[in-house]
């Protein structure tokens, strides 16, 4: 890219303690797994490492422990080119964990302990945006009141924001209301700030008009396999998915918003950067790990035929 978008990142920083399993549990249930994994996560974290292989120029902003933890995940963002001073080590605290499980068909089930991102605040806020940004990307892993913070100080920066419920608080109609420029959810996270059921590609679309009624200025809600929708003031469409041999869907959120980010933040149309960004996202999911799936172009390429756009 000759003219990479400037992303700053505000986010959790996690480590990743994933088992593949036959097939998921349930309710006191034990599977017995295998290929146990430990390896660096978190959303915010994953999203800014996904901008990053695909050319955005990211500065990322969070909190982990001051911990053997924290000193892995921050060293593997900077391995990735990703600006690493915004990332404060809170002393005594430690580092934030998921737990991930992941079936034959490569569904996953998420379990978070927080950690040092339940500090994430008005320092973060002020380091996410202390350099030239064009757009400041926030996801929920992180508390409500710090999202709403980050939401009001790029409004006021007049940087523009993408923000992903995941997972969806529930103050999210209430982030909503003060206007964000894009809302990225899926099936699930949009139900729970619709407060109904969400399920396919035509409902994710009407949805995202719904969004839009909340305050979005543009929704996408994806679909999963199926692919993603959006609805903004150019319009609306629906984006199908990409047929490719699924074997982890852990990242492929992640990968999703990572890829429209960069993609916004160079100006391409709507429907284009949602294209691009299933591309990234199917991409993902034919790949084992969460951060280790997260594409670079050719990888795009290699996987879905479709050539990343800003490459």
């Amino acid at each position: 890219m000759t003219n990479p978008g400037r992303l700053a990142v505000i986010g959790s920083l996690n480590m990743d303690i994933s088992v593949a399993v036959r097939r998921l549990p349930g309710p006191g249930e034990t599977v017995l797994g295998s290929d146990a994994g430990l390896a660096p996560g978190g959303k915010g974290a994953n999203q800014a490492v996904a901008a990053a292989r695909l050319g955005g120029a990211v500065r990322m902003a969070g909190c982990t422990g001051d911990d053997e933890f924290g000193l892995t995940i921050r060293a593997g963002l900077a391995a990735e080119s990703v600006d690493v001073s915004g990332v404060r080590a809170v002393a005594g605290a430690a580092t934030g964990l998921a737990l991930i499980t992941v079936d034959d068909s490569g569904e996953n089930t998420i379990a978070v302990a927080p950690g040092a991102n339940s500090m994430t605040g008005e320092q973060e806020i002020a380091a996410a945006l202390a350099g030239p940004c064009d757009l400041l990307v926030a996801s929920a892993e992180i508390p409500a009141a710090a999202l709403a913070s980050a939401l009001a100080a790029a409004r006021a920066a007049l940087v523009p924001c993408l923000l992903n419920l995941a997972p969806a608080p529930a103050q999210a109609a209430a982030l909503l209301r003060g206007g964000v420029d894009w809302l990225v959810v899926n099936e699930s996270e949009a139900a729970a700030v619709l407060g109904r059921p969400v399920s396919g590609l035509a409902d994710a679309g009407r949805s995202a008009r719904a969004l839009c009624d909340l305050g979005a200025e543009r929704a996408v809600v994806t679909a999963g396999a199926s692919g993603a929708a959006w609805a903004g003031p150019a319009g609306a469409a629906t984006v199908p998915g990409l047929r490719v041999p699924g074997v982890d869907s852990a990242g492929a959120g992640d990968a999703f918003v990572g890829a429209l980010a960069v993609a916004v933040a160079a100006g391409l149309p709507a429907t284009d950067a949602v294209r691009a960004a299933c591309a990234a996202g199917a991409t993902a999911a034919t790949r084992r790990g969460v951060q280790d799936s997260l594409p670079r172009p050719a990888q795009i390429l290699a996987a879905t035929g479709i050539t990343w756009p800003l490459s």
